[in-house]
């Protein structure tokens, strides 16, 4: 039997999900507005809503995307068993599923304001991401300090959540990948 991919893990699951919850998925899906066009997924079945995520979020991140969107639903049961269907694929799966955990972002709040100093292109970024408006963007640039500026995240447009964290994660990876290194390694 062939080894299951990330399509595969997604698909099975959302075959399970009932008409309605597969409604709400959908529509949770284009909310997120960060790729997803109506038309890709309007009136289509769990074959194609898959095909179309892992297009657009690639397999690396389909499952990641997949269990926010189904917990945002309160669809728990099936996030948890997407959860267990990717790990025993083997896929490294960060999923919500324990929903004690810190994100890193939290647990490394304190290191990452004294410590990030590339700030400028980080709000860039995050900009771009649609992470934060313009006025906001203008707000945390005119401070006069780095530190001051992490902190203005941290009490703004981080307080937007799992996928905030998630983005603003990776861009840390992008521009201070020898600091994330060192904070993984505490």
């Amino acid at each position: 039997m062939a080894p299951k991919t990330p399509k595969k893990v997604l698909r099975d699951i959302l075959e399970d999900l009932k008409d309605a919850d597969f409604q709400k998925f959908r529509v949770e899906l284009l909310e997120r507005k960060d790729g997803v066009k109506t038309s890709q997924v309007e009136g289509k079945g769990f074959l194609d809503v898959a095909d179309v995520m892992v297009s657009v979020y690639t397999e690396k991140k389909v499952l990641l995307v997949a269990d926010e969107i189904l917990r945002e639903i309160r669809c728990h049961g099936a996030a948890d068993e997407l959860a267990e269907a990717a790990k025993k694929a083997g896929f490294p799966y960060q999923g919500g599923s324990s929903g004690e955990e810190e994100h890193f972002v939290d647990q490394h709040m304190v290191e990452l304001v004294q410590r990030v100093t590339s700030i400028a292109p980080i709000l860039d970024k995050l900009l771009k991401a649609k992470i934060m408006q313009d006025e906001t963007y203008d707000e945390i640039s005119a401070l006069p300090t780095c530190q001051a500026k992490m902190r203005a995240l941290y009490r703004g447009p981080l307080k937007g959540g799992k996928r905030c964290k998630d983005v603003f994660y990776e861009i840390l990876e992008e521009l201070e990948p020898f600091l994330i290194k060192d904070l993984m390694g505490k």
